[in-house]
């Protein structure tokens, strides 16, 4: 995964910072069930991997996959509430992803912290 530093946030639930479908593979096989992308399409510009290409890639690779788009400045009530919902239905290990991995950090903890 091109050394991503890859970050557990619970026993089950890590953090990374922008991955790519080429990554997709490689999560699968260091043991991940489910991907949750929490970045924006084309946030970054042209260049940043959309959601349907690392979408095609993680069900190649057998993982679940799912888009909560959030902003990097605010996430609201229903965003923390939709990423609590993911946490409890994806197969864990759960591997969430945003452009530096701080604001799925902060989805983890406001949906399993109440808010």
């Amino acid at each position: 995964m091109h050394s991503l530093p890859i970050r557990p946030v619970a026993d089950d639930v890590f953090v990374a910072p922008q991955l790519s479908a080429a990554d997709m593979a490689a999560v699968a096989e260091a043991g991940f069930r489910s991907v949750i992308n929490n970045r924006p399409d084309f946030e970054g510009g042209a260049d940043q991997p959309t959601a349907a290409d690392i979408a095609a890639a993680a069900a190649q690779a057998g993982l679940a996959y799912r888009h909560l788009p959030v902003n990097g400045a605010y996430q609201s009530p229903e965003e923390i509430a939709a990423f609590g919902a993911l946490l409890r239905e994806l197969p864990r290990p759960v591997l969430a992803f945003c452009r530096s991995g701080a604001r799925s950090t902060r989805l983890f903890v406001a949906a399993t912290s109440g808010g």
